[in-house]
């Protein structure tokens, strides 16, 4: 049986063709758009496994260190590890800023960790680990920074001694570690013209400027710039105990809150990305709608083209059901050549785009059948419009 939605298609398969493309752009911008919803939740997923934590223990009723700020003294570690079902225990700061190198800065998560426990850089994949106590740095490959680069934070330079992949912060910022006495004075500590400042306010105190007490305003100073602080105590628990079964003990004796590594997801997910999803979301409809609206112009208007020979169809006996056939394979034949197109295309430009994109097959195969089944809603006002062609006007005009 000749195919009669076949012929129409080579009788002008060019503008057919270039239609399909246009629409595939469409639909690559639309898996692109799944691809980063998809990977601003791989990137909170390999925040926690970077951070080698089986529970995060913050700054009590707050819901740090990633969604909201956290400070603790980095002695509370030491009472920590003391819990039951704890292995090991580490502090960890974490702050954003634009790390320098040269002329040039990257928007980097500096990490403060203590080598070889929990916190500290997994794989490298060039270089070395940190072994100095100061100055030495690892960095994420997607910083842009080389193995022997020099990179500036804060007052201090730092020599790149290793990279790192897939280390990144929830919003996809690389990271950049260093050691932990070097992150807190980076982040806590007060710059020297603060230090001043703070001094000069103490000595106008008259509580604090008495006779007698010789040094008392420079220890105060010194206590108020020391860098104590961090911002959470990454918790491995001994194999085989429940994380929650762990956790509640230091709540309830140390007065911190702790979160399993279940919480911690929910956190990142449900709460720092939700608007991000829910604008996402806002998008893919918006962009399905104007993907229906084209594909049924574009069909609409190829029909009332042919109007002619769908009449001479009719007049020679052609059923309604074949010509609805014609319309309808012309449709899916427009959406079969569109997402092809667009996935082609989404996999092309996703490695292009400044945040991480995760096109997974799964995604894909979803959006194939939602493309056919628009592609065939939106036929139907063409279909209708054939349908009540007049088979005289074959013969008239």
């Amino acid at each position: 049986m000749i195919s009669l939605a076949g012929r129409d298609i080579l009788h002008a398969w060019s503008r057919f063709v270039l239609t399909g493309m246009g629409l595939g752009l469409l639909i690559g911008v639309t898996l692109s758009m799944a691809g980063i919803y998809r990977g601003m939740v791989d990137d909170a997923g390999a925040l926690l496994d970077n951070s080698g934590a089986d529970l995060w223990v913050v700054q009590k009723d707050t819901q740090g260190p990633y969604a909201e700020s956290s400070s603790l003294r980095d002695d509370v570690v030491h009472s920590v590890r003391g819990m039951p079902g704890v292995a090991r225990a580490a502090n960890v700061t974490y702050f954003t800023m634009q790390v320098a190198r040269g002329a040039r800065d990257v928007r980097a998560m500096v990490v403060g960790f203590e080598p070889g426990l929990p916190g500290a850089p997994g794989e490298l994949i060039a270089g070395r680990r940190i072994t100095r106590s100061h100055y030495e740095a690892v960095a994420d490959v997607k910083t842009g920074f080389a193995v022997g680069d020099t990179i500036r934070i804060r007052r201090h330079n730092y020599t790149v001694v290793g990279l790192t992949r897939r280390t990144v912060s929830s919003g996809g910022d690389p990271m950049v570690f260093i050691p932990l006495k070097d992150a807190q004075e980076a982040q806590f500590l007060k710059d020297n013209d603060a230090i001043v400042n703070e001094r000069a306010r103490n000595a106008a105190n008259p509580a604090l400027n008495r006779p007698g007490l010789p040094g008392l305003l420079e220890a105060i100073t010194d206590a108020q710039s020391s860098n104590h602080n961090v911002n959470a105590v990454l918790v491995q628990i001994a194999p085989g105990l429940d994380a929650e079964a762990v956790a509640e003990p230091i709540r309830r004796w140390k007065h911190l809150t702790v979160f399993t590594r279940t919480q911690m997801e929910e956190i990142l997910v449900a709460k720092l990305i939700a608007t991000s999803a829910r604008q996402i979301g806002m998008f893919l409809v918006i962009l399905a709608v104007v993907s229906a609206a084209i594909v049924a112009f574009i069909i609409y208007t190829m029909t009332l083209g042919k109007i002619r020979e769908i009449a001479v169809l009719k007049l020679i006996g052609t059923r309604n059901r074949t010509i609805a056939g014609m319309i309808l394979q012309q449709a899916l034949g427009l959406g079969l050549i569109g997402f092809m197109v667009g996935k082609t295309a989404a996999t092309l430009w996703a490695p292009i785009f400044p945040k991480y994109v995760l096109l997974l097959p799964g995604d894909a195969l979803r959006g194939f059948v939602v493309v056919m089944a628009i592609c065939a809603l939106a036929s139907l006002m063409a279909i209708r419009a054939a349908l009540k062609v007049d088979p005289a006007a074959a013969i008239g005009g």
